[in-house]
């Protein structure tokens, strides 16, 4: 098949740039509902293995490769069976943990996700949380989800006063995802993880795909990257429970069966490697 063609001027540009110099170009993913299917339990999620293999043969071919995600950077390289391939470098709790293939750098969180630790279990039992509201402690962050509730829609409406409140008085922020809304510092996004990379390698051209509300920081980033002269191009691995990503996205793909299949098509499209790799890939 051939490399689909984004259906914004900016987006076409960036894509064009990215297959004319792929040494130079920075390919990054959300993991979950990206590179990894959502299922029930997060921790169930495993990378689509499609993505993990077309990543493994594209590494060696683009400048970089990165995975920008909120969950721990050790629980996406074994969730995502990314040990394995060179070039790969992982941000998780947005961008506060870095693992470049080796031990991941991760510096002491806030005092209020601490307290905050102490006080929700407490909380979600005194709002009348339903069956199925589950917390996962990311340990920079937390995340309280209803997908697993009954009417899971009704019980985020539920709890989300209640734990605005919380994240307030303890000096963090809530921000919804899909049936999910987490407890973070204030200034952990996608964005300002993904902006220091490019800069940091030098990208001229930068695609970044995701599929949820956290990612639209990352689109912001690309945007304000194409002010500076760094071509972009934004993905939405599309769902039916968000709509907003795909509204601003340069290119939509069926979820992470087609960010696999995207990235077949842009390996097909970028010039044959040279011996030993053209980009950045096989560097650790």
């Amino acid at each position: 098949m051939a490399l689909p063609r984004p259906r914004t001027r900016a987006g076409a540009d960036g894509l064009d740039r990215l297959t004319a110099a792929p040494g130079t170009a920075l390919l990054a993913f959300d993991f979950d509902g990206t590179l990894a299917p959502i299922v029930a339990d997060p921790s169930d999620a495993r990378a689509h293995p499609g993505a993990v293999s077309e990543l493994a043969r594209l590494s060696p071919r683009v400048g970089r490769v990165a995975v920008v995600t909120g969950r721990p950077a050790r629980t996406a390289v074994d969730y995502g069976g990314l040990a394995g391939i060179g070039g790969v470098t992982v941000l998780g709790q947005y961008g506060r943990e870095r693992w470049d293939g080796g031990a991941v750098t991760t510096p002491a969180p806030p005092p209020g996700v601490e307290r905050v630790r102490r006080e929700l279990p407490g909380l979600l039992e005194r709002v009348g949380a339903p069956e199925g509201t589950s917390v996962e402690d990311k340990g920079q962050a937390l995340a309280v989800h209803t997908r697993n509730a009954a009417g899971p829609q009704a019980a985020l409406a539920l709890v989300r006063p209640s734990l605005e409140e919380l994240a307030q008085r303890h000096g963090l922020v809530v921000e919804p995802g899909r049936l999910v809304l987490e407890l973070r510092p204030p200034g952990m996004d996608k964005g300002a993880a993904l902006q220091p990379l490019v800069r940091e390698w030098g990208a001229t051209s930068v695609l970044y795909a995701g599929d949820d509300l956290a990612d639209l920081a990352a689109f912001d980033a690309v945007e304000h990257l194409r002010g500076q002269g760094v071509a972009g191009v934004t993905v939405c691995s599309a769902s039916e429970e968000v709509a907003a990503l795909a509204e601003r996205a340069d290119l939509v793909v069926g979820g992470p069966a087609g960010v696999a299949g995207l990235l077949a098509e842009l390996r097909a499209a970028l010039p044959e490697a040279p011996s030993g790799g053209e980009g950045g890939g096989d560097q650790e």
